[in-house]
């Protein structure tokens, strides 16, 4: 995309407006006509009582869209009551209704030099969402061309002055946000402490007393109307006199849970008695100064001033007073912190005022009573198959994206007059990316490696450089921010700023991307200087719960993978365990043969990690580390990646860096000090298991090292038993000359449940072993351990008798447990199951020898609903998926599988756990987030 010509004088109001290139789309041929549409049916179950949640039949997606994209973007993001007419069904339907109003205001309001170039932008738009090049922000498609207020922005951050109506107007504008189901953060600074006068002539609350009171508001509105917490963040300044008590305030309520669980009220997260604690709708953090962070270092004292008069109430040890801030996130993950100084050092607007907030998941980070709009691209859609990053492709989306995210300003409402007046007038925008860890895979990088670091570097600077060359085209044509002007040196030294990073930060790893971003912030610096630029911020790390699912990513916002396995969704609703698809990619990058990739993966799929994968090099195993597991990335780790990409963003990032249990409160220092020293913003962080409302895997929890109480006993299994009347299969077989029986019974709609054997006479040691056997395996599957957890167990186990079987699919058996699981995979388990153990039926393995495939049909290409009608009566009923009932989520089989616990809670919509994303949580189930996006 280029500028048709110069700007004329900022005094007047431009006309000639942008020219807009062709990036994707063709002359003549609309967006829709290049892709296969296909229709679905969309059902989202509640796993926890089988009740039915959503259900929209026949709605219209690309073939190539996940059912999880599909499922989301139908329950989420259509509008319209459900069985109207006016209940949109198409994916075409939302696209052409939010490009349609960016369209017709960039139009409005002289963004585009012709009619023509209007046109092209609104099918460069549809193009890039409907391949899942990037999406915005949740609230655009909630609300864009909807009779509801045209809310844009997901991200707001309030303002509290000393006085009870700043309070109540805080309490008041904390709820509309709430209602319209996005977040907000606030500064409580600016209150005077619990010690100081009031003019009536008594002590003032203090800060801490009036976040009861925003606390229980949060708890009783809801975010969005619905049954999720509120997204709210609130800050404290380090020299606050209240600030050892509002470090303290979450320590005390986790004590408080503890004591009330152990006397058996249900205190997990959202139990039922978990409302009478307070602070739990909020996160916490302090702002640490460089002046308190110094003293840390020196071991010096650090003066707590009052509000009113500047007056030093008393003095601290600032290294105990960082301690405790310390031993409070490791007891309960709050408070978080962020550096004050760092984030104001690179403040564009600071003749404005201060940055003194973020929003919840601390991303966002600007002026008060401000808001910012966010939109994500898809980063492996940007790697090629030579694993070269394209540079220039990803420039004109990000061009293309920017252009969109300004024009929506023009047309957006905003909760309160004063986050209007503010949004307007400095019009913020928080472009940034999901899929992150997956590109990394992709390419062969490690996540924790200077390579994969530089790669991160060097796409976020070319992503934020020319987002301001952008920003800055046009102003050229319908001027800059209106705040521009009094900050324009500041905002300028800012970009020179971000130059000089990429300067110190150019290396031989993606040096083209490295140049292509240095190029456009020397662009963004020259156009800046003539023309000014359009938006006081221009990028940011978010979560990307829900958008990054929609775009179908394996990993959200800046995360590395959550895990190598997980859940795929299938038609009907049902799902199936599979390996990530970027581990196949990432071993070919590596230079793995077919054969070669083949047993990894079905490594993989057996324990969770390719630690002792067959013909696997040790050297490649730190490209597959992930979040959690057997190879979970170093804590420091996750902050050297931060480090990368902050000095080229204009916000900062949503992230939390997890620790092990094991971790001291030593740890937790050295990390939020290292993360200081290498110019970070914000740093969240949380110890396994040290929330009492985290649900435990099965793993037995110990005791914390360095004191506390102990956790919480993990919750046993729940056993499942058979109806008395079920579905069952007889086999006869001979392995080696002995004969045998065996019955399989099962679940009416839910697989394998009980297996028995006979062999040799009744009484005999061999029947008595058998009977054994069987009801140790029957009572195995009844508390859910997967039927492929025997399959891999027992299969290939050698002993007599051993031999030709009668079993036209299983000619030869290594022993009778040889046989009778791999009879099982075989009448139990899906294709896509057995064939990373290996196990096929003699049809199968004859079609292989004649087409080269073990498949009929591809996937899509199944008639499910078909195949069902026609099938025999007598037929056992076939489980739909592998892992047991229990397990319908990432996180879920992570803990089956390793036997770690994951620190997410059950989602409230559809009962599933959670994961990570950023500072906050998604569903993989239902697309539900815990924050504000």
């Amino acid at each position: 995309m280029t500028t048709s010509t110069q700007a004329a004088p900022r005094t007047k109001r431009p006309s000639q407006g942008l020219t807009i290139e062709r990036i994707f789309t063709k002359v003549g041929e609309h967006p829709y006509d290049q892709v296969t549409w296909t229709r679905r049916t969309v059902v989202l179950t509640n796993w926890r009582d089988g009740s039915e949640n959503f259900r929209q039949e026949d709605v219209e997606f690309p073939d190539f869209w996940t059912d999880t994209a599909v499922d989301i973007v139908t329950s989420k993001w259509f509008r319209g009551a459900l069985g109207t007419e006016h209940r949109e069904w198409s994916l075409r339907q939302i696209i052409d209704r939010v490009v349609s109003v960016y369209r017709k205001a960039g139009e409005d309001n002289g963004y585009f030099a012709t009619a023509d170039d209007a046109e092209i932008f609104a099918q460069e738009m549809t193009h890039a969402i409907l391949h899942q090049y990037f999406t915005f922000n949740s609230p655009v498609w909630f609300n864009v061309g909807t009779k509801s207020p045209q809310q844009v922005s997901a991200c707001f951050i309030l303002a509290v002055d000393d006085s009870v109506d700043s309070i109540l107007d805080w309490y008041k504008e904390e709820g509309l946000i709430f209602k319209g189901g996005s977040g907000a953060g606030v500064n409580l600074s600016r209150l005077r402490s619990s010690g100081e006068l009031l003019s009536s002539g008594g002590t003032a609350s203090g800060p801490v007393s009036f976040m009861r009171g925003a606390d229980a508001s949060a708890g009783t509105i809801k975010s969005g109307g619905a049954t999720r917490r509120a997204a709210k963040m609130v800050l404290l300044d380090v020299d606050h006199p209240d600030v050892e008590e509002f470090i303290q305030t979450k320590v005390r309520e986790e004590e408080k849970i503890r004591v009330l669980r152990d006397a058996g009220f249900d205190m997990d997260l959202d139990g039922a008695d978990i409302a009478s604690v307070q602070f739990q709708n909020a996160n916490n953090s302090v702002r640490l100064s460089d002046t308190f962070m110094r003293a840390v270092e020196s071991g010096g004292r650090f003066p707590l001033t009052a509000r009113l008069t500047g007056e030093v109430v008393k003095e601290v040890d600032a290294k105990g007073l960082f301690r405790s801030i310390a031993e409070a996130a490791w007891a309960c993950a709050d408070p978080g912190v962020q550096f004050d100084d760092t984030i104001n050092r690179w403040h564009t607007c600071p003749e404005s005022g201060r940055i003194n907030a973020s929003n919840p998941c601390s991303e966002y980070v600007h002026l008060d009573n401000s808001s910012c709009n966010l939109a994500s691209l898809n980063l492996l859609r940007f790697l090629r198959e030579d694993r070269s990053f394209d540079r220039g492709l990803f420039a004109k989306v990000v061009e293309l994206v920017i252009t969109a995210m300004d024009i929506s300003i023009c047309f957006a409402d905003f909760p309160t007059q004063k986050i209007t007046k503010v949004s307007r007038a400095y019009r913020q925008l928080g472009i940034g990316y999901a899929n992150l860890g997956a590109m990394l895979m992709a390419a062969g990088l490690p996540y924790d490696s200077d390579g994969g670091r530089s790669l991160a570097g060097a796409v976020t600077s070319l992503m934020t450089g020319t987002s301001y060359r952008r920003s800055a085209e046009i102003a050229a044509q319908v001027g800059p921010y209106d705040g521009y002007a009094p900050n324009a040196k500041a905002h300028q030294q800012v970009l020179e700023l971000h130059q000089a990073a990429n300067d110190r930060a150019t290396s031989d790893t993606y040096g083209d991307v490295w140049a292509a971003a240095g190029q456009a912030w020397t662009d963004a610096r020259k156009l800046a200087k003539k023309h000014g630029v359009r938006n006081a911020q221009a990028s940011l790390l978010a979560p990307t719960g829900t958008s990054g699912l929609t775009m179908g990513v394996d990993t959200t916002g800046v995360e590395p993978d959550f895990s190598l396995v997980k859940f795929k969704k299938l038609v009907g609703g049902a799902s199936m365990t599979m390996v990530n698809g970027t581990v196949e990619r990432a071993l070919a990058a590596l230079g793995y043969s077919k054969a070669g990739r083949e047993a990894i993966v079905a490594h993989i799929t057996e324990h969770g990690h390719v630690v002792g994968a067959p013909g696997m090099d040790p050297a490649h195993y730190p490209v597959f580390d992930c979040a959690n597991g057997e190879r979970a990335i170093d804590p420091m780790g996750h902050v050297r990646m931060m480090a990368a990409v902050q000095p080229f963003l204009s916000g900062a990032i949503s992230k939390t860096c997890n620790l092990p249990e094991s971790a001291t409160v030593e740890d937790i220092e050295n990390l939020l000090l290292e993360s200081w020293k290498l110019g970070l913003k914000c740093v969240a962080v949380y110890r396994d298991n040290c929330k009492v409302g985290q649900p435990l895997s099965a793993k037995s929890a110990t005791s914390a090292t360095t004191g506390g109480a102990a956790p919480a006993a993990a919750p046993a299994a729940l056993r499942r038993r058979l109806p008395r009347s079920r579905p069952g299969i007889s086999t006869s077989f001979r392995v080696g000359g002995a004969k045998g029986y065996m019955t399989a019974s099962s679940y009416p709609d839910d697989g394998l449940g009980e297996v028995f054997l006979k062999m040799s006479k009744q009484g005999s040691t061999l029947a008595g072993m058998m009977d054994a056997f069987s009801i140790a395996v029957s009572v195995g599957l009844q508390y859910g351990v997967p039927l492929e957890t025997y399959v891999s167990k027992f299969t290939n186990m050698r002993f007599e008798p051993a031999g030709l079987t009668d079993d036209p699919d299983v000619r030869m058996a290594q022993s009778i447990v040889d046989y009778i699981f791999r009879r099982l995979a075989l009448d139990f388990l899906p294709f896509e199951t057995r064939s990373a153990l290996g196990i096929y039926t003699v049809e199968e393995r004859t079609r292989q020898l004649e087409t080269g495939s073990y498949e009929l049909v591809d996937e899509e290409e199944v008639d499910v609903e078909g195949l069902a009608q026609s099938a025999p009566v007598n037929q056992p009923a076939v489980p739909t998926a592998s892992e047991p009932r229990t397990a319908r989520s990432a996180a879920e089989l992570l803990e089956l599988k390793l036997g770690v616990a994951t620190d997410a809670p059950l989602c409230l919509s559809c009962g599933t756990k959670m994961r990570r994303a950023g500072s906050c949580y998604v569903c993989e189930g239902c697309g539900s987030t815990s924050g504000c996006s």
